[in-house]
């Protein structure tokens, strides 16, 4: 992935690496695997689950699996060249020209808990750059996708037709909402000295974490969102929507990318202003 020389909607849309029809069957593709996701998902949600510690001391639900291994092959069926990274399965011809990341369930321990912030995030990647992605969470009805050069769009139970979003105008520290994951991850990380200094300098804060702070983001109800020990298929959905939607995403260090574990997103408007304060 390439350093940005600027951001938003048009910049966005010359990432593009295939034609619109192309992207867009990426893109059904991808809304019809969320849909099996979803199904899967909210019959077990507030059930007895199996759960397993993994070796990184995370854990996993047999739901977690059973989603996985449900969109690896729809998307193998439809798309036998293409590669896939999953967090439960790991990496699959992971030199294909074309990639899909798979986050299964974003939010594991909220759905373990019985929380409803949790969600399927996909997205494809052409050549080393993202195309298209679905964020999907079951438990609230709602859904958001994106594509290169098609807009971000979100739809709800109570919306009659998709809805086109768009990040915040706002331009000011003083009057931006900033979300993050755990605070206490992101000051022990040692990656963002000024995190805590930033928190008293924003109009509001909220630690609300996972998809649901860049789902807020890409719709204009937040104006940035950090975090720390991402991986790339936490971070590849995220990404598509966001900018898509006219806003910027790099990591702590400035650099555009998804596997540097680090991750801010933003209006696009403070994001210089916001790593230079998290920088301290």
């Amino acid at each position: 992935m390439t350093e940005p020389t600027t951001y938003g909607a048009d910049w966005s849309a010359g990432l593009r690496r295939g034609d619109e029809a192309e992207l867009e069957a990426w893109l059904a593709l991808a809304q019809a695997a969320c849909d099996e996701a979803d199904a899967l998902a909210r019959a077990a949600f507030r059930r007895d689950l199996r759960i397993t510690t993994k070796p990184d001391r995370t854990f996993v639900t047999e739901t977690d699996t059973a989603i996985e291994r449900a969109i690896r092959t729809r998307i193998a069926a439809a798309h036998p060249d293409h590669g896939l990274v999953g967090e439960e399965y790991g990496i699959e011809a992971g030199d294909a020209a074309t990639r899909w990341y798979i986050d299964p369930i974003d939010g594991t321990h909220n759905f373990i808990r019985g929380v409803p912030l949790f969600g399927t995030l996909l997205a494809v990647e052409r050549e080393g750059e993202l195309q298209a992605a679905v964020l999907s969470a079951p438990a609230l009805h709602e859904r958001w996708w994106a594509r290169r050069g098609g807009g971000a769009w979100a739809r709800g139970t109570d919306d009659d037709a998709p809805r086109r979003i768009h990040v915040s105008g706002v331009a000011s520290l003083a009057d931006a909402q900033l979300l993050y994951g755990s605070g206490h991850d992101i000051e022990a990380s040692g990656r963002a000295p000024g995190f805590h200094a930033l928190l008293g300098e924003v109009w509001r804060e909220r630690g609300f974490g996972d998809f649901w702070g860049y789902a807020l983001l890409a719709e204009g109800a937040a104006e940035a969102m950090v975090e720390v020990d991402l991986w790339p298929w936490d971070a590849a959905a995220p990404t598509v929507l966001i900018e898509e939607a006219g806003g910027r995403v790099t990591d702590l260090g400035g650099r555009r990318a998804i596997d540097s574990k680090t991750f801010l997103a933003t209006n696009g408007l403070l994001h210089d202003e916001i790593l230079k304060r998290l920088r301290g």
